[in-house]
């Protein structure tokens, strides 16, 4: 049974031509100039219900799955990978009853997205390490401390972050954590929040931050969860993970075909030696290959993204989707730049921002390495 109804070829196409017509334009036009993605951009994405695909349909949401979620994600990162990553900012996990009320429906025309602070200088992967902390003052937690790699953290309506609220416990690493959510005002930092902007060689079209809380002021309602199972909530952020890593798995094949469309259309018409270099041999196995690849890397994606609709457990899934496509992803953007020869190694063609892009992919949402370690933890059982 092909996992591509006809509702989903239909959501396919009409991603794709949007992400062709629209973002790949604004892509190739701001990402060399570092500019922001547009808000007439996110407007029109809004209008397709881009913010809205998973929120549930009492809230105005289309309430659909992680495989729809998946198929936009892969046309829109043929386009931009920034904005298919935006879409990922409609969040509401942890909100309750009333926030989701509230937020959802502004959410859902694009008027409310999210920055997510966890990682710290000090705790990347290893999140369980994190010492940004959040002390109770009366009513109020006060957050002192650093984040780093906060990503859209000035264009953002509210920020969640992840804290230490007690003192770590080394019989049990994820205990004493929270996540604490604030709103603020977009394009600025309130006052006990300076930002200093990371500077990144891509994923451009919105900026990287990182973080320093002073005495920062929120109040007892911020803490996610109302505070009755603090000791869960580093552990509930790393279970949504899954999600992460499937998306990403879409971002980074969204970006593989980029580079594999390009190379076609370049092959056919580039003539060396009084004939196209579609015609040679060492193009052909090298374009076979990379289309090879990026279909593996689909199917795999597929697979992990209907185990996560149906909700059966597939962080093994997850992490083999996301490190073999992003794996795969940095070979075959490599392999598009060199088909194309000295221009792809130019800022006017997109195959250099597909290569930049694709190398991130490795490291954000769970390195390489630690996808492996997930992988084989979950065949071996835990090393020690």
């Amino acid at each position: 049974m092909t996992h591509l109804t006809e509702e989903r070829l239909m959501i396919q196409k009409t991603a794709r031509e949007f992400s062709m017509k629209e973002v790949l334009p604004v892509a190739n036009e701001l990402d060399k100039v570092k500019g922001d993605i547009p808000m007439s951009l996110r407007t029109k994405m809004a209008d397709l219900g881009y913010f809205a695909i998973r929120i549930p349909e009492e809230y105005g949401g289309l309430g659909l799955g992680v495989f729809e979620y998946c198929l936009i994600t892969e046309e829109l990162a043929r386009g931009w990978m920034s904005v298919a990553s935006i879409i990922a900012r409609a969040g509401g996990a942890g909100w309750n009853a009333e926030q989701r009320a509230k937020y959802l429906p502004r959410v859902i025309r694009g008027e409310f997205l999210g920055a997510v602070a966890l990682s710290e200088p000090e705790a990347g992967s290893d999140l369980a390490n994190v010492s940004c902390r959040a002390r109770r003052d009366g009513d109020d937690w006060v957050i002192n401390g650093n984040k780093m790699w906060c990503t859209f953290a000035d264009g953002a309506d509210y920020i969640t972050v992840l804290c230490r609220t007690q003192d770590p416990d080394p019989n049990n690493r994820h205990a004493g954590t929270g996540m604490f959510f604030f709103e603020k005002e977009r394009g600025t930092f309130p006052p006990g929040l300076q930002a200093t902007p990371i500077n990144k060689i891509g994923y451009h079209g919105w900026r990287t931050w990182e973080l320093h809380f002073d005495d920062f002021r929120v109040p007892g309602s911020a803490l996610l969860g109302g505070g009755a199972r603090e000791e869960t909530q580093l552990k509930g952020t790393m279970s949504g993970l899954s999600t992460a890593r499937v998306h990403t798995a879409a971002r980074a094949i969204g970006l593989s075909r980029g580079g594999l469309e390009d190379s076609i259309a370049y092959a056919k018409q580039r003539v060396q030696f009084r004939q196209p270099i579609a015609n040679f041999q060492a193009i052909r196995f090298k374009i076979a290959q990379m289309a090879a690849e990026i279909e593996a890397a689909r199917q795999l994606m597929y697979h992990a993204a209907d185990l996560d609709d149906r909700g059966e457990r597939c962080d093994k899934e997850a992490s083999m989707a996301k490190w073999f496509a992003t794996e795969m992803a940095e070979r075959v953007t490599s392999e598009a730049l060199q088909i194309h020869g000295g221009y792809g190694y130019t800022t006017d063609l997109p195959i250099e921002r597909y290569w930049r892009d694709a190398r991130l992919t490795k490291i954000f949402e769970g390195t390489s390495e630690i996808q492996l370690r997930i992988i084989s933890d979950r065949l071996l059982g835990k090393a020690g």
